[in-house]
């Protein structure tokens, strides 16, 4: 099982991305160093990560990232009502 999330960053900013473990990945997301050991993405070592804002559950690798690439494209206007619907 594969989940599409999205991310809130300090600078208002959504961060969108895929995992296997959503727990562990926020964790990583939230992770302040920026060391060889640091998991989290470039963009959320540069932004902060504060907020899990949603997940999308998919059924394989494939289609999560079918699903990410497709979100990504989105405006951020579109990304936010994508979250406020997701509420």
């Amino acid at each position: 099982m594969y989940y599409v999330y999205m991310l809130r960053c300090v600078d208002d900013t959504i961060y969108t991305g895929i995992t296997n473990d959503i727990k562990r990945r926020f964790i990583e997301h939230l992770r302040k160093d920026n060391t060889k050991k640091s998991k989290g993405a470039k963009y959320t070592l540069a932004h902060k990560a504060k907020k899990m804002e949603g997940f999308w559950e998919c059924e394989n690798r494939s289609s999560a990232l079918k699903l990410e690439c497709f979100v990504k494209k989105l405006s951020k206007y579109q990304k936010e009502k994508i979250i406020q619907n997701a509420k």
